[in-house]
């Protein structure tokens, strides 16, 4: 009866032991980001139920010693959003207009509202954006986190739109940050990827909607600086802009074609435009797309096709809310062995013609680096954020690449990445850092001198690391 009572005993205790077991290895969720490179096991994802819960989600991280991340739709692709082990927070049901102004042009939401949310609510009062990325499907709290930059022109940086927010600290406290108050962190936060806590709410300037004709042209890269220069610039109706250049073998880095922006002559003919556009049936670039990722061939034909597709837009009308709707469906991809990363570049625009000249012999030496688009922007001079990437005016290079996910995969592509960077890093440029950590820490330093500067004041603000990410954990440690 002994040796029975003795061995139900170790049984139970094994099986509790394997059932506490299975609880904290196997029922952890498993979370990656849009590049999928970087899968984790974190600890738990907690929802953002309101002001009070993220408190209560801070108190509890620091009573036991929990990391936090912070995530919205997770398009960074260098783990920016997780860690293994750590809480991350999913901020999307935060996403509230607390407060709108159309008299002020103003407007506060929550950071889990997307730009898509915003542009809904101002739309119909005749409104807009100022700076967003080039399509509005990003949260405000991730957009300010990485300070985006997209097609307009006129309007310097997203920061420069940003009149306040209220950041929760990692010490559970609570305060309101703007260019006079608390004064120090603005040009941390914004830019500084949920290092230094939670923006809960912002308050953003809108500008007037607009109507715009679209101008498309076709150039060569070596005319584009002074056709920029000439025809964009020094043109006040050129209100934003966007180019395209060639990844196509039989014209690899040569051709672009460009898209100007105009303001309409009749601003009366608005109200006909101002219905919000919605994603479309993609079947078709979506084909196209395809045939372009495994064949010389069909990067030939797809930029056949966009150039005759962009060229028939060339005329017509959009509003400046719908310009800033650009869709993405037609860009899923799926599949078990490969992905698609971004990559991006900022060269000095005088800089602009050698540095295309370098970079395609490059790239001709590297044939199975699967480049698959570029999209060329403009970004403004902008020193007041630590991190700031355009320390001159530039043009911004976004490529999309084509890869496998294997170790294997992943080395030949930090390869060509960090010759590409050197390039780069050669003609006074720099790079955008929400994308995988492929950049070593000597191109971090040099891209951005003021990098150990902003981890001090991570160490300062956060001296208990309590929010933590892929970034920090690989450069500031």
């Amino acid at each position: 009866m002994k040796k029975l009572f003795l061995f139900l005993c170790i049984y139970f205790s094994l099986f509790g032991f394997s059932l506490y077991t299975y609880n904290v290895y196997f029922s952890q969720p498993v979370v990656t980001d849009a590049g999928r490179l970087l899968p984790a096991k974190i600890k738990a994802i907690k929802q953002a139920d309101g002001e009070q819960q993220l408190k209560k989600i801070v108190e509890k991280a620091n009573q036991e010693n929990e990391r936090l991340t912070i995530a919205g739709m997770q398009h960074s692709q260098g783990g920016q959003t997780y860690y293994p082990g750590a809480v991350m927070i999913d901020m999307k049901p935060f996403n509230n207009v607390v407060n709108f102004d159309p008299n002020e042009k103003k407007i506060t939401v929550q950071s889990g509202a997307t730009w898509d949310d915003i542009q809904r609510h101002v739309n119909p009062y005749g409104l807009a954006v100022k700076v967003m990325q080039s399509q509005n499907i990003f949260t405000i709290g991730g957009a300010l986190s990485v300070n985006v930059h997209g097609r307009d022109i006129r309007n310097d940086s997203l920061m420069d739109t940003v009149e306040s927010f209220r950041l929760l600290k990692p010490d559970g406290t609570v305060i309101q940050v703007s260019k006079k108050e608390n004064a120090d962190l603005f040009s941390y936060v914004i830019g500084g990827y949920g290092l230094f806590g939670i923006i809960l709410d912002v308050t953003l300037h809108l500008t007037e909607d607009e109507l715009y004709q679209q101008k498309v042209a076709e150039i060569s890269y070596h005319d584009y600086p002074a056709y920029f220069q000439k025809k964009v610039k020094k043109n006040p109706k050129v209100k934003m802009h966007m180019a395209r250049l060639s990844v196509a073998p039989a014209t690899f880095l040569r051709e672009m074609y460009v898209v100007d922006y105009i303001q309409a002559k009749n601003e009366a003919d608005l109200e006909q435009y101002t219905k919000l556009k919605e994603e479309r049936l993609v079947a078709l670039p979506k084909f196209f797309l395809g045939l372009s990722r495994y064949s010389g061939w069909g990067k030939n034909m797809f930029w056949s096709l966009q150039k005759s597709y962009m060229a028939k837009k060339s005329g017509t009308y959009e509003t400046r809310n719908n310009v800033m709707r650009s869709e993405t469906n037609f860009m899923e991809y799926e599949s078990g062995s490969r992905t698609e990363v971004l990559q991006e570049y900022f060269i000095p625009v005088s800089e602009f013609t050698e540095y295309i000249d370098e970079l395609r012999i490059l790239l001709e030496k590297n044939k199975e680096f699967n480049l698959l688009n570029i999209t060329v922007r403009y970004v403004e001079k902008n020193n007041q954020s630590v991190l700031s990437y355009a320390k001159e005016d530039m043009f911004a290079l976004v490529l999309l690449i084509n890869q496998g996910k294997s170790e294997e995969e992943i080395k030949k592509s930090e390869t060509v990445i960090r010759k590409m960077l050197d390039l780069t890093l050669k003609y006074k440029g720099s790079y955008y850092l929400p994308y995988y950590s492929f950049p070593s820490k000597k191109q971090l330093l040099k891209a951005y001198p003021r990098i150990q500067e902003f981890f001090e004041k991570k160490k300062e603000i956060d001296p208990d690391k309590r929010f933590t990410n892929y970034f920090y954990e690989e450069y500031g440690e």
